[in-house]
């Protein structure tokens, strides 16, 4: 049996999105968009579970997995 405290856990979602190129990020709807409103969609559909997501954007447009140098 779950107790009140374990039902009101609340786990805050930060949600990273990369694309490897710069190619089409000047477009008024980017894969980062996308892969942010998957993102975010799951996490509503998680819920229930206390799962909410933040607001800040963690967005890596146009820097390769292969590379680890970057912005902050």
């Amino acid at each position: 049996m779950k107790t009140e405290v374990e039902e009101k856990k609340i786990i805050r979602c930060a949600i990273y999105t990369r694309k490897s190129t710069t190619e089409g990020l000047d477009q008024e709807f980017t894969s980062l968009d996308n892969q942010r409103e998957s993102a975010e969609s799951y996490i509503q559909s998680q819920k229930s579970q206390g799962w909410i997501a933040i607001t800040d954007n963690y967005d890596d447009g146009g820097f390769t997995g292969a590379n680890i140098d970057r912005p902050a």
